[in-house]
Protein backbone atom coordinates (compact mmCIF):
# COMPACT_ATOMS: atom_id res chain seq x y z
CA UNK A 1 0.00 0.00 0.00
CA UNK A 2 1.78 3.65 -1.14
CA UNK A 3 1.73 6.36 1.60
CA UNK A 4 -1.52 8.16 0.75
CA UNK A 5 -3.74 4.96 1.27
CA UNK A 6 -1.57 4.14 4.52
CA UNK A 7 -2.74 8.10 5.74
CA UNK A 8 -6.13 7.41 4.59
CA UNK A 9 -6.75 4.18 6.40
CA UNK A 10 -4.86 5.66 9.45
CA UNK A 11 -7.12 8.51 9.96
CA UNK A 12 -9.88 8.06 12.90
CA UNK A 13 -11.69 11.12 14.61
CA UNK A 14 -10.08 12.07 17.87
CA UNK A 15 -12.31 12.51 20.71
CA UNK A 16 -9.66 13.11 23.65
CA UNK A 17 -6.68 15.79 23.30
CA UNK A 18 -3.89 17.03 25.21
CA UNK A 19 -3.65 19.90 25.86
CA UNK A 20 -0.64 21.17 23.67
CA UNK A 21 -0.88 22.48 20.36
CA UNK A 22 1.45 21.12 17.40
CA UNK A 23 4.34 23.54 15.68
CA UNK A 24 2.92 26.49 13.72
CA UNK A 25 4.60 25.52 10.48
CA UNK A 26 2.73 22.16 10.51
CA UNK A 27 -0.75 23.66 11.38
CA UNK A 28 -0.19 26.20 8.24
CA UNK A 29 1.22 23.18 6.13
CA UNK A 30 -1.99 21.59 7.07
CA UNK A 31 -4.52 24.97 6.10
CA UNK A 32 -2.34 25.12 2.97
CA UNK A 33 -3.10 21.76 2.10
CA UNK A 34 -6.43 22.89 2.34
CA UNK A 35 -6.05 25.40 0.06
CA UNK A 36 -4.40 22.69 -2.46
CA UNK A 37 -8.33 21.35 -2.57
CA UNK A 38 -10.59 21.14 -5.68
CA UNK A 39 -13.96 22.82 -5.60
CA UNK A 40 -16.59 23.34 -8.51
CA UNK A 41 -15.67 25.46 -11.62
CA UNK A 42 -12.22 26.23 -9.42
CA UNK A 43 -14.52 28.86 -7.38
CA UNK A 44 -12.74 28.12 -3.81
CA UNK A 45 -15.28 29.65 -2.09
CA UNK A 46 -13.85 29.06 1.32
CA UNK A 47 -11.53 30.96 3.97
CA UNK A 48 -9.44 29.30 6.08
CA UNK A 49 -9.08 30.43 9.84
CA UNK A 50 -6.42 29.14 12.45
CA UNK A 51 -7.42 29.74 15.81
CA UNK A 52 -4.98 28.71 18.80
CA UNK A 53 -6.15 31.16 20.94
CA UNK A 54 -7.84 29.27 24.15
CA UNK A 55 -10.62 32.08 25.72
CA UNK A 56 -11.88 31.55 21.74
CA UNK A 57 -12.26 28.03 21.74
CA UNK A 58 -13.67 27.69 25.57
CA UNK A 59 -16.06 30.68 24.22
CA UNK A 60 -16.91 29.24 20.80
CA UNK A 61 -17.83 25.86 22.86
CA UNK A 62 -19.92 27.24 25.76
CA UNK A 63 -21.84 29.14 22.93
CA UNK A 64 -22.40 25.86 20.94
CA UNK A 65 -23.13 23.82 24.16
CA UNK A 66 -25.82 26.12 24.93
CA UNK A 67 -27.57 26.07 21.92
CA UNK A 68 -27.22 22.12 21.66
CA UNK A 69 -28.54 22.21 25.14
CA UNK A 70 -31.77 24.62 23.73
CA UNK A 71 -32.61 22.83 21.26
CA UNK A 72 -35.95 20.76 21.83
CA UNK A 73 -34.47 17.73 20.43
CA UNK A 74 -32.19 16.65 23.05
CA UNK A 75 -30.56 13.50 21.39
CA UNK A 76 -27.35 15.56 19.90
CA UNK A 77 -27.31 16.94 23.97
CA UNK A 78 -27.52 13.54 25.29
CA UNK A 79 -24.85 12.16 22.86
CA UNK A 80 -22.55 15.07 23.67
CA UNK A 81 -23.39 14.29 27.09
CA UNK A 82 -22.14 10.77 27.00
CA UNK A 83 -18.73 11.29 25.32
CA UNK A 84 -18.19 14.09 28.77
CA UNK A 85 -20.01 16.81 27.51
CA UNK A 86 -17.52 18.57 25.62
CA UNK A 87 -18.15 20.02 21.58
CA UNK A 88 -14.37 20.30 21.36
CA UNK A 89 -13.07 17.17 23.32
CA UNK A 90 -10.53 19.70 24.74
CA UNK A 91 -8.51 20.28 21.19
CA UNK A 92 -6.05 23.54 21.79
CA UNK A 93 -6.47 24.53 18.28
CA UNK A 94 -8.93 24.67 15.26
CA UNK A 95 -9.23 24.84 11.70
CA UNK A 96 -12.83 27.09 10.57
CA UNK A 97 -13.68 26.98 7.04
CA UNK A 98 -15.75 29.76 6.59
CA UNK A 99 -17.98 29.06 3.40
CA UNK A 100 -18.88 31.27 0.78
CA UNK A 101 -21.81 29.09 -0.53
CA UNK A 102 -20.22 25.24 -1.04
CA UNK A 103 -20.93 23.07 1.80
CA UNK A 104 -19.78 20.39 -0.60
CA UNK A 105 -16.53 22.22 -1.46
CA UNK A 106 -15.75 22.61 2.26
CA UNK A 107 -16.15 19.47 2.84
CA UNK A 108 -13.89 18.33 0.25
CA UNK A 109 -10.93 21.38 2.27
CA UNK A 110 -11.12 19.76 5.49
CA UNK A 111 -10.75 16.30 4.26
CA UNK A 112 -7.79 16.98 2.52
CA UNK A 113 -7.04 19.47 5.95
CA UNK A 114 -7.60 15.99 7.58
CA UNK A 115 -5.41 13.81 5.72
CA UNK A 116 -2.56 16.26 6.13
CA UNK A 117 -2.89 16.40 9.83
CA UNK A 118 -2.68 12.60 9.93
CA UNK A 119 0.49 12.69 7.54
CA UNK A 120 2.00 14.71 10.07
CA UNK A 121 0.81 12.94 13.37
CA UNK A 122 -1.85 15.21 14.15
CA UNK A 123 -4.95 14.09 15.12
CA UNK A 124 -8.34 15.55 14.19
CA UNK A 125 -12.28 15.45 14.29
CA UNK A 126 -14.19 16.74 11.55
CA UNK A 127 -16.60 19.01 13.67
CA UNK A 128 -19.70 19.82 12.18
CA UNK A 129 -21.85 20.64 15.39
CA UNK A 130 -19.35 23.87 15.43
CA UNK A 131 -21.90 25.88 13.43
CA UNK A 132 -24.09 25.76 16.24
CA UNK A 133 -21.72 28.16 17.64
CA UNK A 134 -22.02 31.00 16.11
CA UNK A 135 -23.45 34.32 16.95
CA UNK A 136 -22.34 37.36 14.85
CA UNK A 137 -20.41 38.46 17.61
CA UNK A 138 -18.24 35.20 17.57
CA UNK A 139 -17.95 34.98 14.25
CA UNK A 140 -16.18 38.56 14.27
CA UNK A 141 -13.96 37.32 16.40
CA UNK A 142 -13.10 34.56 14.67
CA UNK A 143 -12.40 36.28 11.78
CA UNK A 144 -15.13 34.91 9.31
CA UNK A 145 -15.08 37.49 6.12
CA UNK A 146 -18.58 39.05 5.39
CA UNK A 147 -20.24 37.11 3.51
CA UNK A 148 -19.43 33.76 4.33
CA UNK A 149 -20.63 31.35 7.06
CA UNK A 150 -19.38 28.74 9.19
CA UNK A 151 -18.58 25.57 6.81
CA UNK A 152 -16.99 23.19 9.17
CA UNK A 153 -14.13 23.38 11.47
CA UNK A 154 -11.43 20.75 12.25
CA UNK A 155 -10.04 20.26 15.33
CA UNK A 156 -6.17 19.64 15.58
CA UNK A 157 -3.97 18.48 18.31
CA UNK A 158 -2.29 15.32 20.23
CA UNK A 159 -4.51 11.98 21.25
CA UNK A 160 -4.56 11.91 24.95
CA UNK A 161 -4.09 7.99 24.30
CA UNK A 162 -4.33 7.21 20.31
CA UNK A 163 -7.03 5.81 19.28
CA UNK A 164 -7.54 2.97 15.40
CA UNK A 165 -9.65 4.00 12.53
CA UNK A 166 -12.98 2.14 12.44
CA UNK A 167 -12.99 -1.06 10.53
CA UNK A 168 -14.12 -0.90 7.27
CA UNK A 169 -17.39 -2.17 6.08
CA UNK A 170 -17.62 -4.28 2.94
CA UNK A 171 -20.98 -4.42 2.77
CA UNK A 172 -20.91 -0.36 1.77
CA UNK A 173 -19.56 -1.07 -1.60
CA UNK A 174 -21.29 -2.23 -4.82
CA UNK A 175 -19.00 -3.27 -7.93
CA UNK A 176 -21.21 -3.20 -10.93
CA UNK A 177 -19.54 -4.34 -13.96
Amino acid sequence: MNETLKTIHARYTCRAYRDEIPPHEQLLAIANAALTSPSAMNRRPWHFILVKNPQLIADLQAAGLASIKADPDQSTWERLRARGGTLFYGAPCMLVIASADSAVDCGIATQTAALAATSLGIDSCICGLAGMCYTDELAARVGIPEGYTHGLTLLLGYAQTPDAPKAIDPTKLTVVE
